[in-house]
């Protein structure tokens, strides 16, 4: 590749690329483009957008004293090669240039410019101090391709109605099957897009991918379930993260966004007297918010129930905390089979603690009931045959 000016090249990363492919791609309908100053103002004092619900301007500031000396001199009509991780990935037609408080950005999305508070602080670094607006060209080729898989899959089964769920799945446990479940019941057709943060994450994508599939494909009706890719960038961060949701399913054409009552942004507050919940803004988008039931094992009762339902008391209650269950994991523990079902517990061990066992082989014919047949078993069997003696009840 012929070696790239500094004096008309913009440095973005991974995270801003993906911002741009939604907003060209119209995920980010009633937002088309990146804003001007006329606009950002527009949106700060209204929130709203072309009088549509829209929660915090949409701007390209990026960081970097290249970026800085670039943007000062940058003049309308300037074409501008915007370049990730050293590749080509499009270009930018200079239509304004801008001053902004990165403070009061992190501030607009977050809620807070607290530099202590970790996405606060990812995105303040991620900041320049010159925005950028204008027609922009990149490739959409990934979020065409998702596009077509939800049009397939709705004409398939001739799909009416369709629910889009946001989900990290790190990791995949009982209560986010149940929720799924939930959802099949009212809905034609189920959405899951599987988060893709940028940051570091506990379990990897293709991993917590491969769990999700697996539970889709072996006790889901598979026809009416997909799983689409979702980057998980700084915009679906802080307070308004449940209406960038929102904004993002009806566009990839949802009727409906489920969430639990834990999503972030679900929260009272007051207006004008009166308690409100962010819920009541997105009643302008057209589309359905199902907020579902917060779902706990109740050892009383013996089985996965709502908190809504259940008479008995909070400690009678197993509670289904990701981070929880992630730090079993973390330290090679298999977790009981009320949290996580055995098969994905068995599928994220085996990837996360490879050839564990000097000799799987005989710790397994030692300690499992097997046919009296050799055979070859993985460190997954393993671990679905262990969590059937945890299981047995005869001497306990």
């Amino acid at each position: 590749m012929a070696s790239l000016r500094k004096s008309n090249t913009l440095y973005i990363d991974q995270e801003a690329l993906s911002a741009l492919r939604l907003v060209k791609s119209g995920l980010l309908y009633p937002v088309t483009s990146l804003m001007n100053k006329k606009q950002t103002i527009e949106v700060l004092q209204h929130g709203s957008f072309n009088q549509k619900l829209f929660p915090f301007p949409l701007l390209l500031a990026p960081s970097g004293k290249i970026n800085q000396e670039v943007l000062a001199s940058a003049l309308p009509g300037d074409k501008l090669i915007l370049v990730t991780d050293n590749q080509e990935v499009g270009y930018l037609v200079v239509e304004e240039v801008f001053e902004i408080n990165p403070k009061e950005r992190v501030r607009q999305i977050y809620g807070t410019d607290n530099l202590e508070h970790p996405g606060v602080k990812s995105t303040y670094k991620r900041l320049g101090k010159i925005a950028v607006c204008g027609d922009f060209e990149i490739d959409l080729a990934s979020i065409t391709a998702r596009k077509e898989r939800i049009e397939e899959a709705k004409k398939r089964i001739s799909a009416q109605h369709v629910t889009a769920i946001m989900m990290g799945a790190n990791p995949l446990h009982r209560a986010h099957e149940r929720l799924i479940r939930q959802a099949l019941d009212k809905t034609d057709l189920v959405v899951i897009f599987l988060l893709k943060p940028f940051n570091n994450t506990d379990l990897q994508y293709d991993l917590r991918f491969k769990t999700l599939s697996y539970f889709v494909q072996n006790f889901l009706p598979t026809n009416r379930v997909i799983i689409i890719p979702l980057e998980n960038s700084y915009i679906f961060a802080g307070y308004n993260e449940v209406i960038i949701d929102a904004i993002v399913a009806k566009n990839f054409g949802c009727n409906r966004l489920t969430i639990g009552q834990n999503h972030a942004g679900v929260g009272m507050y007051y207006d004008q007297n009166t308690n409100k919940s962010v819920i009541d803004r997105l009643t302008t988008l057209n589309i359905e918010i199902d907020i579902a039931s917060e779902y706990v094992y109740c050892n009383e009762c013996k089985t996965l129930v709502s908190t809504k339902t259940c008479p008995h008391g909070q400690h009678h209650h197993i509670s289904y905390h990701s981070d929880s269950i992630l730090e079993l994991i973390k330290l090679g523990l298999l977790p009981p089979a009320v949290l996580m079902r055995k098969e994905i517990a068995a599928i994220i061990l085996s990837e996360l603690f490879p050839d564990r066992f000097k000799n799987l082989e005989k710790l397994y014919y030692d300690i499992m009931p097997v046919t009296g047949l050799l055979e070859e078993h993985t460190e997954k069997d393993f671990y679905e045959e262990l969590m059937k003696l945890y299981q047995t009840t005869s001497l306990t």
